[in-house]
């Protein structure tokens, strides 16, 4: 009788053991995801199109962009945004308009040129499957139409209390052209490594808001004042001009013709100033800075916008650091508190966003609300 529970427990523990060891080499002692790469027999854009009811959206504005061509014949990676993402963007603007009186917009009618740029995010140059990620800086990628920077990097979510125990998920950022993490927006996936015939699809989470957080702001741009020097008029002054002087095709000059296209470029050299005398006092209350056609390093990041009586002394009106554009031609609206009417307007420069040479598009100086 001793023998035979002596028998039993040593078969009992046995048994144990034989599941522990066969649960360790199933799982290699963490969860490992099963999101490996699947293949979908058809074209990135078939593939969208046999799931109805999760890409409806993204393949309204492929369509409306006529990007069918992309995802059927090009070898791209498709971080692909589901219906969700879509009802959360447009939710958030129409609530916005709505507060002002607005009425909606749809994918339909939004402007072209803003849906074009955001729709390019999500669409890669080459075959990006999750394994050409695992470097611990990620990658620098690049999007199919424009050649707009973005990046990917592999991390792993926790799985039951395991810290990177879980799923692959890919971080996803725009990089806003910065090459600070800080000012990246980033968004992750669901499942990864589709494989269509001329592709590799990622699918972005839904809670993701389509355009990073660029969707509302790109869309409710909302014009300032009339700009004080073509309504009033005066004299313009630089601390310093370029070679060519304030008439040639990249003078000083440009910078307030009325034509984003044409340029001022001058050496900063630790700093630069625009100055303009308007022929009256006017109260400014807002100014713009619209980005140059190309090397957005040429940017100003960092300056002061200060007015004047009798173009010695300055106050200082507004102060912006830290400052990017995220697409050339971009006009960016910049608000303060003066109610002074001043006869002098500067912007003063300090800093730009790499390297010594500026460059701007416009700038105005415009009137208060």
């Amino acid at each position: 009788m001793k023998m035979r529970t002596r028998y039993m427990k040593t078969l009992k523990l046995l048994l144990v053991l034989s599941v522990l060891v066969s649960a360790c080499k199933k799982d290699g002692g963490y969860f490992k995801s099963t999101d490996g790469n699947r293949k979908f027999n058809g074209t990135t854009l078939q593939y969208l199109q046999s799931k109805p009811g999760v890409y409806d959206s993204l393949l309204s504005v492929v369509k409306r962009m006529s990007l069918e061509e992309t995802l059927t014949d090009s070898n791209v990676t498709l971080f692909a945004v589901t219906n969700p993402s879509f009802q959360l963007a447009l939710t958030n603007l129409n609530t916005l308009r709505r507060q002002s009186d607005k009425d909606p917009l749809f994918l339909s009618n939004i402007d072209g040129i803003h849906l074009d740029t955001m729709a390019s995010y999500y669409i890669i140059r080459g075959k990006k499957t999750s394994d050409s990620l695992l470097l611990q800086d990620g990658l620098d990628l690049e999007g199919v139409r424009y050649g707009y920077p973005m990046h990917a990097k592999v991390t792993r979510a926790s799985a039951s209390g395991y810290t990177e125990g879980g799923p692959e998920v890919i971080e996803f950022s725009n990089t806003k052209h910065s090459k600070f993490v800080r000012f990246w927006s980033t968004t992750t996936t669901g499942s990864n490594n589709i494989q269509t015939n001329n592709g590799i699809v990622h699918v972005v989470s839904p809670d993701h808001i389509f355009g990073f957080d660029e969707f509302v702001k790109r869309l409710t741009f909302v014009p300032p004042p009339p700009n004080l020097i073509t309504l009033i008029g005066g004299k313009l002054k630089v601390l310093r001009d370029n070679g060519g002087g304030p008439d040639n095709g990249e003078g000083s000059k440009k910078v307030i013709d009325g034509d984003d296209h044409t340029k001022f470029l001058a050496e900063l050299q630790g700093r630069l100033w625009i100055q303009y005398e308007l022929n009256t006092p006017e109260v400014s209350g807002v100014y713009t800075l619209t980005s140059a056609n190309d090397a957005n390093e040429r940017d100003p990041r960092a300056w002061t916008y200060e007015g004047s009586q009798d173009g010695v002394d300055w106050t200082e009106l507004d102060r912006v650091s830290n400052f990017f554009f995220e697409e050339r031609y971009q006009t960016k609206v910049f608000r303060c508190s003066n109610t002074t009417a001043y006869k002098f307007y500067r912007i003063d420069i300090t800093e730009l966003r790499n390297g010594g040479l500026f460059q701007l598009a416009e700038w105005s100086i415009n009137k208060a609300k």
